[in-house]
């Protein structure tokens, strides 16, 4: 859902204005293409500022005035104009390692994580008007030297100036000629055949000035695999193009496109297609989905005892919510398509929202998300209701709208699977409180938080025993009962793993249980420090710990639990 449909919903829902009101705000803002806030100020409905108060009070922020506040010039060089009208907003000022940004839509997290991301600073939100947003943006990013500055900054004196050309357009029909050839359709079959060969999980096609690289993925970890020649470039990702159904003629957008292949002995290889226009040409990564290679028995995924035993706890309660963390490829879809696997008997009712759907599972009914018509996350749980469900598997929990409809079809007698991108299963109460979602709304729904990570396992081919170090496993956080036992491995390197060492991945899972106890602390307000703190007591094992003793046990390696975890 838009920012302006989601404030529309909201001031409807509070009697700030009517049904009628919106909808006669939205059809002239059709017309004239203008912001809702805007819109609804124009036609006398409310005020800018009764809308930045609403909004103020609805998510306990501060509200600032942005015409009688003086920006200063370094500040805003933190962010692009470009981020700042995508997401309507503006950096306001710093505060040690806080940056001070006004939002339109205080609940967009993406724009958080964006800033966060490109600044490298914490971000505290304020919420301002989107019209006085537009005009500080204006005002604030058209300043630019003069051309008198641009000449004198060059220096030109006598010498010239060489211009490199840009890539010339290209006929379409000369690339579908040239993809044809024998030679791309070679290469292009070798590609896609030894990324299968070698279990790779992506495949990177990237252009540069002067050389084409093409990187696998494998076991997490990108390494370079051939630099065919840069002759090839436009033939090579007009072939993936056309073998992905895409426009061959379009290179200035981006596109997504699926393959499929039959491998014969009846195994198919879906790849997920992704284009993206470079500097120096279109970058083509694919994912491969590989239904035959799906782990989806979860005593073999990583599980420890105690932790498998509260999960399977959780996704067998008649309701409430079961949500898994991490980064992007951590295996948290995996983790939930084991669940649904488990749970998806004849006399249950599954239905998925996912984006994208990476697997078909038989007896469940998946949704493919379709941002461009308006088919988010939100608006398919809202049908996915209506259509008697036992068991909801949403793909992400993005913004207060979805967390908010999850908490409630929690709460009103289903199961709710779904996955948050934080870094431990304790802050994951802190992202959804920070959504907007009430205490205790998350306390009456919330079963259990899982928080995982992939280790590379050691080759079990070249896989040789290593000498204990005590010190060094102190240091890891090994207990010395632990350390007595340790059966420690390494992989010497071979032709099965690629003289790595490593082959497959194993999951680091951290658990936690949403207790009594640790829900009167969410209701008193506690930190995600104490949350945690709390946690571990009550017997939590974090994805540190989780690593450790399958160090111990020769599954993995300490460099590989160092590189994926965090010291707790």
């Amino acid at each position: 859902m838009t920012t302006s449909n989601r404030l529309g919903e909201l001031l409807v829902r509070e009697k700030l204005i009517s049904l009628q009101q919106l909808r006669r705000a939205q059809e002239e803002q059709t017309r004239s293409g203008k912001n809702l806030g805007y819109t609804l100020a124009k036609l006398g409905y409310i005020s800018d500022n009764e809308i930045t108060g609403f909004l103020s009070a609805q998510f306990r922020l501060p509200a600032i005035s942005l015409d009688e506040y003086e920006i200063e010039a370094d500040v805003t060089k933190l962010v692009a104009r470009d981020m700042c009208d995508k997401h309507k907003i503006i950096p306001v000022s710093r505060s040690g390692s806080s940056l001070i940004v006004a939002m339109a839509d205080p609940t967009n997290l993406h724009a958080i994580d964006d800033i966060k991301f490109l600044t490298g600073y914490n971000v505290e939100p304020v919420v301002a008007s989107e019209t006085s947003i537009q005009a500080a943006i204006e005002r604030y990013y058209n300043i630019g030297p003069s051309y008198e500055e641009v000449m004198a900054d060059l220096e030109l004196g006598n010498e010239e100036i060489d211009f490199t050309a840009t890539e010339e357009e290209i006929n379409a029909l000369e690339l579908e000629k040239a993809s044809a050839d024998a030679p791309v359709v070679r290469l292009v079959n070798v590609l896609l055949l030894n990324a299968i060969r070698k279990g790779a999980s992506d495949i990177h096609v990237e252009p540069y000035e002067k050389r084409l690289r093409v990187r696998y993925r494998i076991d997490g970890v990108l390494t370079e695999e051939m630099n065919p020649p840069l002759k090839l470039k436009n033939a090579l990702v007009s072939r993936l193009k056309i073998m992905s159904q895409l426009d061959i003629a379009e290179r200035r957008l981006p596109q997504d496109g699926r393959i499929k292949l039959k491998l014969g002995k009846g195994r198919e290889m879906d790849f997920r297609v992704s284009v993206l226009p470079t500097m120096w040409g279109e970058k083509v990564v694919l994912r491969l989905l590989d239904k035959g290679n799906l782990q989806l028995d979860m005593t073999k995924l990583g599980f420890d005892a105690d932790p498998l035993t509260d999960f399977q706890w959780a996704i067998n309660q008649p309701w409430g919510m079961v949500l898994v963390t991490g980064p992007t490829g951590s295996g948290k879809t995996t983790t939930l398509y084991s669940a649904l696997s488990d749970l998806n008997k004849p006399g249950v009712n599954i239905s998925t929202a996912e984006d994208p759907v990476e697997y078909n599972l038989h007896g469940i009914n998946q949704v493919q998300m379709h941002d461009e018509i308006g088919l988010n996350f939100a608006m398919a749980l809202r049908s996915f209701l209506r259509q008697d469900p036992d068991i909801i598997m949403v793909g992400e929990v993005r913004d207060f709208e979805t967390a908010e409809i999850s908490v409630k079809a929690a709460l009103t007698g289903h199961l709710v699977l779904s996955t948050l991108h934080t870094n431990d299963a304790p802050a994951t109460i802190s992202r959804l409180l920070n959504m907007g979602v009430e205490p205790f709304l998350i306390t009456a729904s919330v079963n259990l938080v899982l928080a995982q990570r992939l280790a590379r396992r050691v080759c079990p081919e070249c896989s040789r025993p290593v000498a204990v170090d005590p010190e060094a496993l102190a240091d890891l956080g090994a207990s010395p009962e632990q350390t007595k036992t340790a059966k420690l491995a390494r992989g010497a390197g071979c032709t099965v793993c690629n003289n790595t060492g490593y082959k497959g991945r194993i999951a680091l899972y951290e658990v936690m249980k949403f207790t009594d106890d640790l829900k009167e602390m969410v209701l008193q307000g506690a930190s995600t420090a104490e949350l945690k703190t709390a946690a571990i007591r009550k017997g939590m094992s974090t994805l540190r710990a989780s690593g450790i003793r399958k160090v111990l046990e020769g599954v993995t390696t300490a460099e590989e639990v160092l590189r994926v975890t965090m010291a707790d």
